[in-house]
């Protein structure tokens, strides 16, 4: 569990077991969706939310926590591949949504551990050198303010490093927790374990149906990271999901402030907190494409070596994965889901940035919704596709999105179940039925049918996390074939193995 979830005792919400009203349906209890619905009440719009399982368990409720502009090495990409103005909005635009936040916050009153802080991204290689000088002449046009440096605070050997200065961090659960609290004044309604499973157009509203009960709405926000309904969007050819972890130690050593993020595979990312009024380290990463991980590697034991290097006197406190969606064009999408659905409206694609751009597509949700121009809203066009700004990455995701349907690698046949060592999994062919098992450290059988119920993609498995995972749009499912992040909507079947 995250330190951020194991800060905040969260409300729980009753399942939707009626049909129901309202002028905004959203779906999807995270931080994007509960933004949303932030604006939209105050402006005096009825709305529901309607979450899968808990609020805030996903992306919103494991991410590290960082509220910047400064995203990796990225605004000389922008500048080349889109135009200057292009890459100077898209820096406001995240500038708006980090001076939003910190006014809510202020506003509000909401102590969430918000902290003005500079954001650093560093090479260690030499050959990256000349990116970095790159970046900093296309900056020079964009954020006047940033800063080409050589040394930063880590004990690390860097060649170049870029500063973005008043940047912020805060504990998101906190934050979206006062939200909570605000919005019980209004006309909202929050629902759990209340899974979407289809969404249904009518003359002047949808339908957004679940098992129990149904919500009639004129508007609907899709604020539920990877998107379950496949056409007419066609996200799944247009992006994947990447996971990534984080670690939280304890160190009577003196912790480095700031926050950085390395631009070297696998990133490293950087940070402090307070958990039990301590101030400790955080250290993220390892990022890899969901369904990508080998089995002999252990990311948490990877973030652990590194931070002994760093902390040399510490000890792990928490650990805690995510997953993030990414576009191929690295950009965010937010606005209307389709043509066919005007007044559905999807944000998704954050790229790891969440914190920040989720604030963005509720500003943007609500002046659609209220029918205002929004400044920003062409920088992140929902039914754009760039397939050769970013070419190669396109093949690769039309490739992988293809090729997982193909069940005849990694099968074995035949296999003798008694051979699978504990803690480990194999994937075989037995009688005509493709079966996946993981043996647990008491040397119980897990059998699920390894098939995405996405989109038919042969999962791998993922020894770190213990999940199932599918390599072409990145869902998720635990020993039992439970389904714990989506595109997916149900779980896996049960084999019963004898």
């Amino acid at each position: 569990m995250s330190i951020w979830l194991d800060s905040c005792k969260l409300k729980i919400y009753e399942k939707l077991n009626k049909d129901i009203n309202c002028d905004v349906c959203i779906v999807g209890g995270g931080i994007t969706g509960i933004s949303t619905a932030y604006y939209l009440c105050k402006k005096g719009f009825s709305v529901s939310i309607l979450e899968k399982d808990c609020i805030l368990q996903k992306t919103s409720g494991n991410t590290t926590g960082k509220i910047t502009s400064q995203h990796n090495i990225f605004y000389d990409y922008l500048y080349k591949t889109f135009g200057l103005e292009f890459a100077k909005d898209y820096f406001e635009a995240n500038e708006f949504a980090k001076s939003n936040i910190e006014n809510i916050i202020n506003y509000n009153n909401i102590n969430c551990d918000f902290e003005k802080k500079s954001a650093y991204v560093f090479t260690q290689k030499e050959s990256n050198v000349v990116q970095f000088k790159d970046e900093f002449k296309s900056l020079k046009h964009i954020n006047p303010n940033a800063e080409l440096i050589d040394n930063i605070q880590l004990p690390l050997s860097i060649k170049s490093a870029i500063k973005f200065p008043n940047q912020a961090q805060f504990n998101p659960l906190k934050y979206i927790n006062g939200l909570l609290e605000i919005l019980e004044n209004y006309k909202i309604n929050i629902y759990e374990n209340s899974k979407v499973n289809d969404i249904k157009k009518n003359d002047d509203f949808y339908t957004v149906l679940t098992d129990n009960g149904c919500v009639n709405s004129k508007f609907v926000v899709l604020a539920c990271g990877y998107p379950f309904i496949n056409f007419p969007g066609f996200h799944f050819l247009k992006m994947y999901q990447s996971s990534a972890y984080a670690i939280a130690l304890e160190t009577n050593l003196p912790i480095i402030d700031d926050m950085y993020i390395s631009f070297e595979a696998p990133t490293l990312s950087y940070r402090t907190a307070f958990y039990n009024n301590k101030k400790i380290a955080i250290i993220a990463g390892f990022d890899h494409k969901t369904g990508k991980l080998q089995d002999s590697k252990n990311a948490y034991l990877f973030l652990e070596q590194i931070a002994n290097k760093i902390y040399p006197d510490n000890k792990v406190i928490s650990k805690w994965a995510t997953e993030d969606c990414v576009s191929v064009d690295k950009l965010p999408y937010i606005g209307s889901f389709s043509t066919f659905m005007p007044h559905v409206y999807i944000a998704t694609g954050f790229k790891k940035w969440g914190m920040t751009t989720s604030n963005l597509a509720a500003n943007i949700f609500c002046d659609e919704i209220c029918g205002i121009p929004n400044k920003y809203a062409y920088l992140f066009n929902s039914k754009r596709f760039h397939p050769f700004k970013n070419i190669d990455e396109t093949k690769n995701n039309i490739k992988e999105a293809t090729e997982g349907v193909i069940f005849k690698k990694f099968i074995l046949k035949d296999f003798d179940i008694e051979k699978i060592p504990n803690n480990s999994s194999k994937i075989f062919k037995a009688d005509g039925e493709i079966i996946g098992v993981y043996k647990d450290e008491n040397e119980e059988i897990h059998a699920v049918k390894p098939v995405c119920s996405h989109l038919g993609c042969l999962l791998s498995w993922n020894n770190t996390l213990k999940t199932w995972d599918c390599p072409c749009h990145g869902s998720r499912y635990n020993i039992d074939g439970k389904c714990i992040y989506g595109p997916s909507n149900n779980s896996l079947p049960k084999i019963n193995i004898k």
